[in-house]
């Protein structure tokens, strides 16, 4: 497939104005601008593409005859991108229209849950998948909730696909723990340990304490047998992936710090709701931050100083962050909405973009294969007719692994 006279927001390098992409499989093969493209194509098939205005109809024209084992996709101005990113949620694993029979979110029986994966939760048939796909989402963090001081293993996959063993890019991909009213609320309430942060704390650090005793044993050749629920431990010890920090109050999240600190682990923080009021020690740690979700109501006092202006003081602070809608506690599909509210609050457009694309893949160590147009990445493109944050913008084509698998149509009233 070739995708012709779009504007290409590569994400990494400048913007091409008027541009096209080749794809070769399921991977990008080629970027540059039309010029370009008809030097290469010069003779019947330049002149061809030069004259589709005359074959033009709709507000975007597919054009299969012009290659002769490339389809021509002639998008006629409209924004390329790569596909968007949903850096935490839920997706498939507390499932839409079902209800508690379908809400695998939360092992609600034990605070210390590591090997639990959530690729055994993981529902492709969820209809969020599709609506994810209807919004130019091409791939998504998902995992286990944050009732648990540990809940489990995240995995990063595709939003396309009926079974998610082929739709994993990286799996595991950090493992859940949580600070603040959940986990406290979640046992506390039950009249069990942990009840207050200081049991979160102290809970989390004798697991870890036990998780590093058990990888000297086996990086010495003194373990007898291996241990399933220690296991887990050992690509989060060896920084292999992060801890994935349910944290919203600022010092939940120092909290969260405090203990990566000490035991030399990677963390993301998740959610990060009074990150602007500890910005300075956020950047001093070094870890970023994926902001959300906006669009929720204030229901907990931890989030009671949500505000979207949080992402302008952190991108100005020059520390990495990304957005979530931390679906279903908002919807996924309104994943660039929230990117819009922020450059609304002040962040400029352009990282707003990248708050939904390569930061995220950054932020889950993935953009080695998505987050950007680039030669030899995985050919996941979301197309656009406009601006993707802009509230009428359409989706006009969300490709997976160089596959068309969604196609705007225009609804009929009839």
């Amino acid at each position: 497939m070739v995708i012709i006279n779009g504007k290409i927001l590569t994400m990494e390098e400048e913007t091409i104005e008027c541009g096209y992409v080749k794809i070769e499989g399921n991977k990008i093969q080629e970027i540059g601008s039309m010029e370009v493209y008809e030097k290469i194509n010069c003779g019947k098939k330049a002149e061809e593409v030069s004259s589709l205005e005359d074959k033009k109809q709709d507000k975007f024209t597919r054009i299969s005859e012009l290659g002769e084992q490339n389809e021509i996709l002639d998008v006629q101005g409209a924004w390329v991108m790569p596909g968007l990113i949903e850096a935490h949620a839920h997706i498939g694993i507390s499932e839409e229209k079902w209800g508690v029979i379908a809400d695998d979110c939360n092992e609600g029986t034990n605070p210390v849950t590591p090997f639990l994966r959530a690729i055994d939760a993981i529902n492709p048939m969820d209809p969020a998948f599709h609506e994810a796909i209807e919004a130019g989402i091409t791939s998504v963090m998902a995992g286990p909730g944050s009732a648990n001081v540990v809940g489990g293993q995240f995995a990063f996959l595709k939003t396309q696909g009926r079974c998610v063993d082929n739709m994993v890019i990286k799996h595991p991909a950090a493992m859940k723990v949580a600070f603040g009213e959940n986990p406290k609320t979640a046992y506390g309430d039950q009249g069990m340990y942990p009840s207050t942060r200081m049991g979160t704390a102290a809970l989390l650090r004798k697991t870890l304490l036990e998780a590093v005793q058990y990888k000297n044993k086996k990086d010495t050749g003194k373990l007898e047998q291996e241990d399933f629920e220690l296991e887990p431990w050992i690509p989060v010890l060896n920084r292999e992936i992060p801890l994935k920090a349910h944290a919203h109050r600022a010092d939940d999240i120092l909290t969260a710090i405090r203990i990566s600190k000490e035991f030399d682990v990677d963390m993301t923080i998740d959610h990060g709701t009074e990150s602007h009021l500890i910005v300075d020690e956020i950047k001093k740690s070094g870890f970023p931050v994926i902001v959300g979700p906006g669009l929720s109501s204030r229901s907990k006092l931890e989030i009671q100083n949500m505000n979207f202006k949080t992402n302008k003081i952190l991108n100005e602070a020059e520390v990495l962050f990304a957005l979530t809608t931390d679906h279903p506690v908002s919807m996924i599909q309104h994943l660039s909405l929230c990117a819009g509210l922020a450059v609304k609050h002040g962040l400029s457009m352009e990282e707003g973009l990248k708050a939904i694309t390569i930061n995220p893949a950054r932020i889950c160590r993935v953009d080695d294969r998505v987050g950007s147009l680039k030669a030899g990445k995985d050919a996941d493109i979301a197309i656009f007719s406009g601006n993707p944050m802009d509230i009428f913008t359409k989706t006009l084509y969300t490709i997976i692994n160089g596959k068309i698998v969604y196609e705007y149509k225009e609804e009929s009233c009839s």
